[in-house]
């Protein structure tokens, strides 16, 4: 029975993952909370094929969410552009941004990659920060709109919850089918041999520093996606949004979630922003409380919790080999 279902999510994870998100908005307290698990379980998706798949810590993801968030603003505020053509300059831009992070940190290794990360994010942070014209500076940028949209002669609000949840899983579940595809072509094997044994890779003829630079990018544009509908679902594109926090946000939900699996970022974004929202309900020292929490799950749970949970399942075959 365990067996039989973790073939299943193995061969039709991104099914899975979507019918589960399909009916979320029904288990949460509110639609926007199940929006910003949405977004952020994508965020965390992104991260998760550079650090999980890759075995490249980042500590400079917020870069690449925060770059999506004020590109795509700045196209529909400043550039009057349609909401699905500024969402896309996001992308473009977030990616942009990661060839560029990405020629230069892939040159470093280990911690020396992380800081090396952390310090292009602050450039950036700081570049956004000072471009008070374009991006509000401290007060971030205001006046994000999305007009009804029309499908075939059908008006969706954007502005109500539930259409908006559903309009922003359209474009999750086509990023989710692109990771899928990744992770299952031969460049996807290359990227968990480089996780493994990188000198191995090397020496079996694969061009280690192109495929690290390929998916480092591939993870910005990703992020950066996130980040655009970030943008949409607020209104508004806040400073916050390049800040080295945002970056430890992706660790601790790929962390909590499960790192290397494929619904374990969702499940760490769902675990991360739900415990932040019932704890700054009865206490101003949420943050306290959720590091607790994640200590608590960091030393008896290292897999992470969608992690902890295909290990159980996966026990039986795993025992059955053995024998």
């Amino acid at each position: 029975m365990k067996t039989a279902a973790l073939t299943f999510i193995a061969r039709h994870r991104v099914a899975a993952v979507l019918a589960v998100l399909l009916v979320f908005p029904l288990v949460m307290p509110y639609e926007a909370l199940a929006i910003n698990i949405l977004i952020f379980g994508l965020y965390a998706v992104g991260f998760n094929l550079l650090f999980g798949y890759t075995g490249m810590l980042s500590f400079g993801h917020a870069a690449f969410l925060g770059v999506g968030s004020y590109l795509c603003g700045i196209a529909i505020v400043s550039g009057g552009w349609p909401w699905w053509a500024a969402l896309f300059a996001g992308v473009a831009a977030s990616a942009l941004v990661g060839v560029v992070m990405g020629y230069l940190a892939i040159r470093t290794r280990g911690i020396y990659f992380s800081m090396v990360t952390l310090a292009l994010a602050q450039i950036v942070y700081y570049a956004f920060y000072k471009a008070e014209r374009w991006t509000g500076g401290e007060n971030g940028l205001r006046g994000i709109k999305v007009e009804p949209i029309d499908v075939l002669g059908w008006k969706l609000d954007f502005l109500n919850p539930t259409t908006k949840y559903y309009v922003i899983l359209g474009f999750v579940a086509l990023a989710l089918w692109f990771v899928s595809r990744v992770l299952n072509s031969p460049f996807g094997a290359v990227i968990e041999a480089i996780r493994e044994n990188e000198q191995r890779t090397a020496a079996c003829g694969f061009d280690v520093a192109r495929a690290k630079l390929l998916v480092f990018v591939l993870s910005a544009a990703v992020c950066g996606l996130a980040g655009a509908l970030r943008a949409l679902h607020l209104s508004i594109v806040p400073i916050d949004s390049l800040h080295y926090l945002q970056s430890g946000q992706a660790v601790m939900m790929c962390l909590l979630g499960g790192m290397g699996t494929f619904f374990g970022p969702f499940v760490g974004a769902a675990v991360f922003l739900y415990l932040e929202d019932v704890t700054t309900a009865h206490t101003s020292h949420w943050m306290a409380a959720v590091g607790v929490i994640f200590m608590v799950f960091v030393l008896f749970f290292p897999r992470g919790v969608w992690g902890s949970i295909l290990h159980w399942l996966n026990r039986p075959a795993a025992a059955g080999k053995a024998s």
